[in-house]
């Protein structure tokens, strides 16, 4: 079925983000410092450099624990592992988009998208996800379904900031790939931007549901069909 993009960002601009705990904040307000609080192509790339790491973190640890899974227990985490996995790999998706619209443009990475400013950043988080999975599951789900509604509104706004994108067309790799892959119709730059916005209240609702709270879930038709909650 095809999805009304335009629609569902106005949803997300409607919507006000959720109530962050200090843990966010303090990411959101870190994130505004060194990228500024203004939404750039390389503030977004930045946000994708990120956000595949705490699905990795989680990967590794349940694949480290499904040995001594109860038999009855070990397929649903297998379902977890394969998401976990698929998100990863959309994340991916985006950051190639994002960085294949900066070529286009002619943009260099700034400071902070360059090594070790890059590795430094990613480093660090892997750091905290890790620690996070093992200390409190949990606690790991609400922060990513935090992080992921932060970047769905930053998404949003960001392609209401823009309205020539949608005059804009496009044409490279990446983005047909991108297209392909979830099965979307993206005639212009500013559809790419709200389709990213979208597979980040994806995120978001999985990880709410997995961290067991459901009630926070954002629908709208459409959309994927529920996971199973994290075999935590």
């Amino acid at each position: 079925m095809t999805i009304d993009l335009k629609q569902e960002q106005q949803a997300s601009l409607e919507r006000p983000p959720f109530p962050y705990t200090p843990m966010t904040r303090v990411f959101v307000a870190a994130m505004d410092m060194v990228a500024g609080r203004t939404t750039s192509l390389a503030k977004a790339k930045m946000l994708e450099v990120l956000a595949g790491i705490p699905y990795r973190a989680w990967e590794r640890r349940e694949e480290s624990r499904l040995p001594r899974r109860e038999a009855g227990l070990r397929e649903a985490c297998r379902g977890f592992i394969r998401w976990t996995q698929e998100a990863r790999h959309n994340e991916n998706l985006h950051l190639e988009v994002l960085d294949e619209r900066m070529r286009e443009l002619g943009l260099r990475d700034p400071w902070y998208l360059r090594q070790p400013a890059r590795f430094g950043a990613a480093a660090f988080y892997a750091v905290f996800a890790n620690l996070l999975a093992r200390i409190d599951m949990r606690r790991a789900f609400q922060f990513n379904a935090e992080f992921e509604d932060h970047a769905e509104h930053t998404y949003a706004r960001f392609a209401a900031d823009h309205p020539e994108w949608d005059d804009e067309a496009v044409n490279g790799p990446a983005v047909a790939g991108y297209a392909a892959e979830t099965g979307s119709e993206l005639a212009s730059w500013g559809d790419v931007v709200r389709r990213i916005a979208l597979d980040e209240r994806d995120h978001m609702n999985r990880s709410f549901i997995a961290c067991g709270k459901p009630e926070q879930v954002v629908e709208y038709e459409g959309m994927p069909e529920r996971p199973a909650v994290a075999c935590d």
